[in-house]
Parts: structure tokens; sequence; C-alpha cells
């Protein structure tokens, strides 16, 4: 099987999978997952993950490394949004406020700008404990300049953002209503790519000592059975940082996030391949932990074959290292 994947493969990508960063951590059980969105429940420290696809679909664990079994879709029937895509909710980001667990998600269809941001939540993460509030107000369509998917939320003591965006003008962020359930203000951009096609999406804001972290997914995500990206191209992860949650993002060189700015942190080596839609968490076993969904070489390269990752995070420089 891997000989078959490789020998279909251009030499210049062959170029690109050479060890560089740590293998991912173990994942056994149900291990397939895109845009991955981590947890671990308060009451009992059980994780879970939820994912793209089957209206949220989400798998537990008692570890980060499994065995990771079902437990089934988040919203079996779909979102009460009225929009297309809305049985096949996109991107899920989940925290836990005040006794709830909230879980923000996507409504969209591939490559359209007819988008909403919903929200769910439940106070234990079971089976149909779900309750959907539909739209918390980040939309768009075709006469906007971004695209409302790939939400995340930072709670930031109390004070709420959600970043969100996918190519267009890439990555905005808006303030939150406490609770975080529609937002206060209007948005504005904190992170855009002049060149190319703008691919940036999947934004993640974390906070780390005196910077919050911008971390985000760049490059081409999907299709990879269809036709493979030029080589470096295919998704990855970086990322920027500012002493403040709002904006002034910049990379190690210092160049702003807003104008093409961003250090790498993640990309394809060994059979890694087009690793992003990522977050991080902090691990009491671990630290903080980058996870990640990524096409393993010795698995497949299809959308639905997309494999768990995770790596503890080093900080020593001041950067997020795997």
């Amino acid at each position: 099987m891997m000989y078959r994947l490789l020998s279909a493969l251009s030499a210049p990508l062959l170029a690109t999978l050479v060890q560089g960063y740590a293998d991912p951590g173990a994942c056994s059980g149900v291990c397939t997952t895109h845009d991955p969105g981590l947890i671990r429940r308060e009451s009992d420290g059980t994780y879970f993950l939820f994912s793209t696809g089957d209206d949220i679909s989400y798998v537990s664990a008692s570890s980060l490394e499994g065995p990771w079994t079902s437990v089934g879709s988040m919203l079996p029937d779909g979102s009460s949004i009225d929009l297309a895509g809305n049985n096949d909710l996109w991107a899920p980001d989940v925290s836990y406020i005040d006794g709830l667990y909230y879980v923000y998600y996507a409504v969209s269809t591939f490559g359209s700008q007819d988008s909403a941001i919903g929200l769910a939540t439940s106070e234990t993460m079971e089976y149909g404990s779900w309750t959907d509030h539909g739209s918390v107000g980040i939309e768009s369509s075709s006469s906007k300049i971004y695209n409302a998917i790939d939400p995340n939320l930072l709670n930031d003591d109390g004070t709420y953002y959600v970043q969100f965006g996918s190519f267009w003008d890439d990555i905005y962020q808006v303030p939150m209503e406490s609770p975080p359930t529609k937002t206060s203000t209007a948005s504005y951009n904190i992170a855009y790519q002049p060149d190319g096609t703008h691919a940036e999406e999947g934004s993640f804001l974390y906070k780390y000592g005196d910077y919050y972290y911008l971390f985000y997914s760049a490059g081409i995500c999907c299709g990879y059975t269809t036709s493979l990206p030029a080589a470096g191209t295919e998704y990855h992860i970086e990322v920027c940082r500012s002493t403040s949650p709002t904006g002034d993002f910049v990379d190690a060189d210092g160049v702003a996030c807003t104008d093409g700015g961003g250090t790498l942190v993640l990309a394809s080596h060994g059979t890694v391949y087009g690793p992003g839609g990522q977050g991080v968490f902090d691990d009491p076993t671990y630290g903080s932990v980058l996870y990640y969904h990524y096409m393993d070489t010795d698995i497949g390269l299809a959308d639905d074959e997309a494999q768990f990752g995770w790596n503890v995070i080093d900080w020593s420089t001041g950067w997020p290292v795997v």
C-alpha cells in the first residue's frame, strides 16, 4: 500500500516528505477525523473528539491515545440554520464555560460563501443531550469579503472572541457577548495572505505566557485523490503571535500576519501529509498539545481517511515547536 501511494506522488512532492518533526502521538480505536475539536470532561476526565461530517460526529476515550470509541452525531437532525449544508456540519470547536459545553460549528457547502456559524450546548456531552441554538450572528454571502466558517472561541478571562474565516479575505475576529451566544460588535481582519488564493483558514487563538498565538492552516486541505497540489502548497500549520488578543499578530521574523506573515509549525514529513485543522489543548499529562488531522500515506489520501494527530509543544524558544 505504501509503495503504491508513494509511486503516485511526484518527485517534488516526495522531496517534501522528509522527517523534520516528531511523529504524531499514539492513537488507537476510531482515529479518523477531520477538523478535530478536543476537550476533556470536567466531571470524570473523559476525552471527547469532535469532527466535521455526519452532523458533527464525535468519539470518546479515557486518554489522549485512545482507544477512541464512537458516540454518534452531535446534532443528528442537522442544524436549524436555513442554509445548504445544514445536514453536513463542519469544523467543530469545543469549550467549557460555566457548566456548559459549547460547540461552535459551520454551515456551508464546499467553495461557497453562503455560510453561517452556529452553536450547540450540552451539560454532559452525552449523546442526545445537545441543544442547537442556531446562528450566533456570524454569517456571509457573496456580498461579504470573508467566509463564515471554521469558528474558534477564545475565552480571555471572561471576555470572548470568535476567530473565523477561510480564503476570500482570510481570517477575521469578532467580539462576543457574555455568555458567548451572539456577536457583540462588528468583525475585523487579523490575518491576510495578499498573494495567490488567500489559502488561510481554521484559525485557533491560544494564550501562553505573555502572548496570544494565532495558529491557522494554510494551503490546500482536500481532494488529494483527485489532484495533488504542488509540493509545499498542501495543508500545513503556521502561527503568528501578539501581546493583544485582538490584533497586531506577527511571525518570528516580525512580518505582520495581515501582510502575509506566518511561521511554520508543522508540515508534511515521513508518512504524514497535509497536517491541519488544528487546535491546542492543555493536557494534564503532556501539557500543551497541538492536535490536528493529517493524511497517513500508509493508509490513504482520501478526505475520509484523515487521521487524528497530536504532538507535545515545546515553548522554550517563545514559539511553538513540535
